[in-house]
């Protein structure tokens, strides 16, 4: 593992600063509100560490939705002026928003304030540039993989980069691969969320010091494992698109024809994934879109098949694993699931394979029952909130260590 390992300090160390070298004031920034679901749950996760620590000096994101936080250490840009431009297409709107939260997060990070700046990858290119004149150490978080997945450029990327200085203002707006890669460098440290992702930053050469490993965490009060149905029941939860894989579970599912059992598909559904779910499924399969209250569909599972091709570390890995579901899933995921012991691990787009590892489970009641204690036990002992934000002070330590 790169940085800190899965086997987490004691929760009774967050806050400790005794064998930490921890800052005096932090910037945070992220495009995103602080409290709610999915990546404000990381946001507020995050703030909660530095809070606790008692060396918070400001977030800059786009809303505040908790109270545990004084609003007075939170630059809310809800009403920012960039909503004038909310008629343009989702990305030169999306780029410009990210563009503005850099912005204001420079103008802070100049006045001198701060000793470490937290970002995330897309937000923070002249954050990053301001950081490194004034030598303030830095991380950036890596919400999936490297710009390029480990890959070597495309000729569309080289296009791109020779195209930079042509454009007009509104694909100026647009966030290009060359601003990712600069923020790399940039970045005292860089924080990758599985191993996977890790690997994609080795094949590019990143040194393992700059690398720091950081799982997410899991309510695990919230998400608990409840009364197991009867029936077989198969969930797939997330946004029915084809990168996560739904597809292939469809057509899995399809020819497997298993007696008394179900699929439950719990997400929005995306116009890529309307023709196959015309094409495979069947009375089995039920599809019961967004649902803010996802533990409650978690809980009335067997199992969890989530075959994604690119995450960073999927938050519903963690949430399925709490509430004690064995997974069918992909290493492209992340790491929560151990093959054979936590669930499956298939390759991304093997249909074949997610079929029998389905068959398998289906035909196994005694081994569902072992992984569904195996999981529930694994995020308890490495994947709690308390255990993030160890980790996540531990990386403060080694970014304030690595002054320039």
């Amino acid at each position: 593992m790169v940085g800190e390992t899965v086997n987490a300090p004691p929760p009774s160390q967050v806050g400790s600063r005794e064998s930490r070298c921890l800052p005096q004031h932090l910037l945070y920034s992220i495009f995103a509100r602080i409290g709610g679901a999915g990546l404000d749950t990381d946001a507020f996760e995050t703030l909660r560490a530095s809070h606790r620590g008692g060396f918070l000096g400001k977030a800059v994101a786009y809303d505040n939705r908790q109270r545990e936080i004084p609003a007075s250490l939170i630059y809310s840009l809800r009403w920012h002026p960039v909503r004038l431009l909310s008629s343009l297409d989702r990305p030169y709107y999306y780029g410009a928003k990210k563009k503005y939260l850099d912005w204001i997060a420079s103008r802070q990070l100049a006045t001198g304030r701060y000793d470490l700046f937290h970002s995330w990858s897309g937000d923070c290119l002249q954050s990053l540039r301001v950081a490194r004149k004034k030598r303030i150490p830095s991380l950036v978080e890596i919400p999936t993989w490297h710009r390029d997945r480990g890959k070597t450029p495309s000729a569309r990327a080289s296009k791109e980069r020779i195209a930079e200085k042509a454009r007009t203002w509104k694909e100026r707006l647009l966030l290009t691969r060359a601003r990712f890669l600069e923020e790399y460098e940039l970045a005292s440290l860089l924080i990758v969320l599985s191993e996977k992702a890790a690997d994609t930053f080795r094949v590019k050469g990143f040194p393992e010091e700059k690398l720091f490993y950081l799982p997410r965490g899991v309510d695990v009060e919230r998400f608990q494992p409840g009364p197991r149905s009867t029936k077989f029941r198969a969930i797939f939860s997330g946004a029915l698109i084809e990168r996560k894989g739904v597809h292939h579970l469809l057509e899995a599912w399809q020819r497997l024809n298993l007696k008394d059992a179900e699929l439950w598909l719990v997400g929005s559904i995306h116009d890529e994934a309307k023709p196959h779910l015309t094409k495979f499924a069947n009375e089995t399969v039920r599809t019961i879109g967004f649902a803010h209250n996802i533990e409650n569909y978690l809980k009335q599972a067997t199992i969890h098949v989530f075959p994604s091709f690119c995450e960073g570390s999927a938050k519903v890995t963690y949430e399925a694993a709490a509430c004690g579901l064995p997974q069918i899933t992909t290493r492209e995921a992340g790491d929560v699931v151990n093959d054979g012991e936590e669930g499956i691990i298939v390759q991304p787009g093997d249909v074949d394979a997610i079929a029998a590892a389905i068959r398998y489970l289906y035909d196994r009641p005694e081994v569902v029952e072992r992984m569904s204690i195996a999981a529930r036990r694994r995020v308890v002992e490495n994947f709690t909130w308390d255990h993030f934000r160890a980790r996540l002070l531990d990386a403060y330590t080694l970014a304030m260590r690595m002054r320039l």
